[in-house]
């Protein structure tokens, strides 16, 4: 079947590719020019060569910085003389001449501005502007030593800063563009109000008063004022004297609570009116305010409550303003109001913790420093006997009040809080002993269980994979920023993600809408960008240089199939598969894919965090439980058999690294029971030692059928070994029983195969070790007793080895035993004057030595070789000095020259001798 097209239409075919060709082609071009001004800036263009002129040396300063500098200068030596010649040289003229000449400059200083202005010498003027405001300063000074001499000073100052801030800002809203008049009237209206009350005689609360207004009205400047100049002033103003106030209030409550309770509250609505009108300042404004309020109130309450109750008060203001944080949510509360308030109680609570810690560390920690003597029935006194009974109070309630916050850290800290109150109760009530004893045992035994079954706590916590829902200030900022969106549907794939279409109607207002044919920078190619179902695919190559398309078959334009224009347009990349009809974005097919989500740490389950802090509260309890039973006999036993049913519950019942612990634990407990039992029964410490191998004896046990916590249980076994081999040392004989048996613990422990490698050389090094004490304890000093032992086991077992290995090194088979005992043999025969041992040596070596020589085992050979000439040596030594003794002195060098000679002669022969020998043993084994 021949399936190509008329000569006609496949002419226009070729031309439709040969235009796509050319407009990418220009496309790419004009990409690649863009590409090359980036990289490489081209260089300057050719300019004739003219003579080049020395470039003038850099100024170290500008014109404009060298002006001020000029223009400060002046200011300051005029105003320095200004205030020189009103304070010296006023009384040399009369009041007519002094009037005069003050009036007349200090016209001609507020004057001149106007008229520098004009000419633009701003900063001309605005230093002439400044020495006219000294001078009014100088003027109100002037008239009071004249003509107001007996008028109160800080009265006549009061009156005289208002009139100044009156007369500088409007002074300065005459001539806005002078900066420093405005603000230097800002500042000069911070002084009114507190002089006035310095001036009537009124206290520290008054003052705090007047400050706190002026900090209001500063605030009010802040808001409602444009220059930031002016604002700037104002704020540190306000600031200042509201910090002054607040502090103020903050000591009135408590030494006046009625007359510092409203400067706080109204300080605190001060800050809440800034705070809410300021979105940048809210948190610091809301936290300020709070911290006023739970002051304010908590004054009142402590002013009306007990001593021991001014605690409680103040946390349970602080509470009440940290539930703002969720109240305020639905009554449109900003956002950050709401957290600075939430703040500020949580700063309150968390220092009402701080205070009621100290019966808690008490509980946990006052067993161990024990003063008593153990077993004496005598107890140890509370640390904090005089300590509010409240304490436990503020425990109880901060622990109700996380405990109805469904968060996991909430939940945590409420879990943390409930121990900590129990582990307080009997130091604040001062409990007896056996209430004591128990409430520790009930708090060990609930943690415990909670660490196993933390299931009931994690109800109403969200899970860490679960999307929390969005809170209803949340929703609103979403809904007033986007408006509601009506996204069409399709079966293909569900709620489509914006396009073109309707993502201008999902984006903020005055957020660009970029062209869907631009290119982007994502896209810097400007290939083309998916647009609408059914749109047409247009690439951004569709310029004057593509021209226009050529006429198709039927009418058809060079448009592509199913009338798509592509004339002058870019084909998609050829990696890029077609578009799918009806498909949304990020569909297959559509040659877009959504962004991969990056990967996210996993959040911890909400039981294992709940667990492993009920856990850790579980274990120090029971170690104060353990320590506060040590008083009486009884109690100690009942507190070790307690703890020890517990943590074998938990290594049971749990499960990952809590279970290993616990089960750790319970061997520690096992091993404080026979302990407490031996010394209960009056036995010595070596008999206390061999009572306690019970424990590894029960571990090796245990740890056969125990297989996740085998290996653990077992270490902590064999450090209670440990601990018995000391308790045994005093006693020799105890001691290699102790080692004997310890053998035999590990010889059993062997037998698992999982264990044969380590144990069994435990087992050995064990035993051995047995009899080496024992033959001590016997008073054997013979060195073949302790070695032969191990050599002759050694022996067989690098026998086996070669049996099965026959290239296994002679070294590693034979060499550790042979040396365990030739070498120290050796040592002992150098001292021994008898006879005996030496031969006995000798005849061992040599027969070692043949052993290695005939089945060609190097360590024999060299270690059996070795001993027999340095045992050899040792025998023939006297008579060799006896033989040096005898002869001439000329005959030993004499002998040595020869030796030389003889050598030198034949050195290649002995050269090749040494090789030879070399090889021989480097080919033993």
């Amino acid at each position: 079947m021949d399936n190509s097209l008329p000569p006609a239409d496949e002419l226009v075919l070729v031309d439709r590719e040969l235009a796509q060709l050319e407009a990418r082609r220009t496309q790419l071009l004009a990409r690649r020019a863009w590409l090359v001004q980036v990289l490489y800036r081209p260089a300057r263009a050719a300019t004739p060569q003219w003579p080049v002129t020395p470039a003038a040396p850099a100024a170290d300063s500008t014109p404009r910085s060298a002006q001020n500098v000029l223009l400060t200068l002046g200011g300051t030596l005029l105003t320095i003389a200004a205030v020189a010649f009103t304070l010296v040289s006023w009384g040399s003229m009369g009041i007519g001449g002094r009037a005069a000449v003050l009036c007349a400059v200090t016209g001609a200083a507020l004057s001149a501005p106007v008229v520098l202005l004009r000419r633009g010498l701003v900063s001309t003027g605005e230093s002439v502007a400044v020495l006219g405001l000294v001078l009014t300063v100088l003027d109100a000074y002037a008239l009071h030593r004249v003509a107001l001499s007996d008028t109160d000073g800080l009265g006549y100052a009061a009156v005289a800063s208002a009139v100044l801030a009156g007369a500088w800002a409007a002074y300065g809203s005459a001539l806005p563009r002078l900066r420093v008049p405005l603000p230097a009237g800002v500042v000069a209206a911070q002084l009114p109000l507190p002089l006035g009350v310095l001036a009537a005689g009124g206290g520290a609360t008054a003052f705090a008063w007047a400050a706190l207004v002026t900090a209001a009205a500063d605030g009010a400047v802040v808001l409602w004022t444009r220059p930031l100049p002016v604002r700037i002033t104002a704020g540190a103003g306000a600031a200042l004297l509201g910090g002054w106030a607040l502090l103020t209030g903050g000591w009135l409550s408590v030494s006046s609570p009625w007359s510092g309770a409203p400067l706080l509250l109204a300080g605190a609505a001060v800050c809440l009116y800034a705070a809410w009108r300021t979105p940048g300042w809210a948190v610091a404004a809301s936290v300020v305010a709070g911290l006023a309020v739970v002051a304010a109130v908590g004054g009142l309450l402590r002013s009306a409550v007990p001593g021991d109750w001014a605690v409680p008060g103040y946390v349970l203001c602080g509470l009440a303003l940290a539930s703002v944080w969720r109240a305020g949510a639905g009554a449109r509360l900003p956002r950050g109001v709401r957290t600075g308030l939430a703040g500020a109680g949580a700063a309150t609570v968390a220092l009402g913790l701080l205070w009621a810690l100290p019966p808690v560390v008490g509980g946990a920690l006052g067993p161990l420093a024990r003063t008593t003597e153990v077993w004496s029935g005598e107890h140890t006194g509370p640390a904090l006997v005089a300590y509010p009974a409240t304490a436990a109070l503020v425990l109880a309630v901060v622990a109700a009040a996380l405990a109805s916050v469904p968060r996991l850290w909430a939940r945590c800290g409420a879990l943390a809080l409930v121990w900590a109150l129990l582990t307080a109760l009997p130091v604040a009530p001062g409990l007896p002993y056996a209430a004591t004893l128990a409430l520790q045992l009930l708090t060990t035994a609930a943690a415990l269980w909670i660490a196993v079954r933390p299931a009931p706590l994690t109800r109403g916590l969200p899970r860490p994979g679960a999307t929390p829902a969005a809170s209803p200030d949340a929703r609103t900022t979403t809904d007033r920023a986007t408006g509601p969106t009506n996204r069409p549907t399709t079966a293909a794939t569900g709620p489509s993600a914006p396009g073109p279409t309707d993502r201008t109607a999902a984006e903020p207002a005055g957020t660009p809408v970029a062209d869907p044919a631009a290119p982007s920078a994502s896209d810097p190619v400007g290939r083309p960008t998916p647009g609408p179902v059914g749109a047409p695919v247009a690439g951004p190559a569709a310029s004057p240089a593509s021209g226009p398309s050529a006429p198709g078959p039927a009418g058809q334009s060079a448009s592509g199939p199913a009338g798509q224009s592509t004339g002058g347009s870019v084909p998609p990349p050829p990696s890029a598969p077609p578009r799918v009809p009806g498909a949304g974005f990020g569909a297959p097919g559509t040659g877009w894919m959504p962004p991969r989500p990056r990967p996210q740490a996993s959040a911890a389950e909400p039981g294992t965090v709940l667990g492993w802090v009920a856990y850790a509260g579980g274990l120090v309890s029971a170690a104060g439980a353990v320590a506060l039973a040590l008083d009486v006999r009884g109690a100690t036993f009942l507190a070790l058999g307690a703890v020890l049913g517990l943590l074998t519950g938990v290594a049971t019942l749990g499960t990952g690294a809590r279970r290993t612990v616990s089960a750790c634990g319970a061997v520690l407990a096992a091993a404080g029971l026979v302990f407490a039992g031996a010394a209960a029964a009056g036995l010595e410490a070596h008999w206390t030692g061999l009572a306690l191998l019970l424990v590894p004896a029960a571990t090796a046990a245990v740890g056969a059928t125990a297989r996740p916590v085998a290996l653990p249980v077992e270490i902590t076994g064999a450090a209670v070994g440990l601990s018995a081999l000391g308790l045994a040392a005093s006693r020799p004989a105890f001691l290699a029983l102790v080692l004997a048996l310890g053998g035999v613990i590990a010889a059993a422990t062997a037998v698992r195969p999982e264990r044969r490698r380590f144990a069994s050389w435990a087992a050995a090094g064990l035993f051995l070790l047995a009899a080496w004490v024992r033959l001590g304890a016997w008073g054997v000093t013979t060195p073949e007793a302790y070695t032969l032992p191990v050599t002759v086991p050694a022996l067989v077992v690098g026998f086996l080895r070669r049996r099965r290995d026959p290239e296994a090194s002679s070294w590693t088979a034979y060499g550790p035993g042979l040396a365990m005992t030739l070498l120290p043999s050796l040592g002992a025969a150098w001292t021994d004057p008898e006879w005996v041992r030496p031969l006995v040596l000798g005849v061992a070596a040599l027969v070692v030595t043949l052993l290695g020589a005939r089945f060609r085992l190097q360590a024999l050979l060299l270690l059996g070789g070795t001993v027999l000439a340095l045992d050899g040596l040792h025998e023939l030594a006297p008579y060799v000095v006896q033989v040096v003794g005898a002869l001439p002195r000329w005959l030993p060098p004499a002998l040595a020259g020869l030796l030389l000679l003889a050598v030198g002669a034949t050195y290649e022969q002995r050269l090749r001798d040494a090789r030879r020998l070399r090889e021989r043993l480097a080919r033993m084994r």
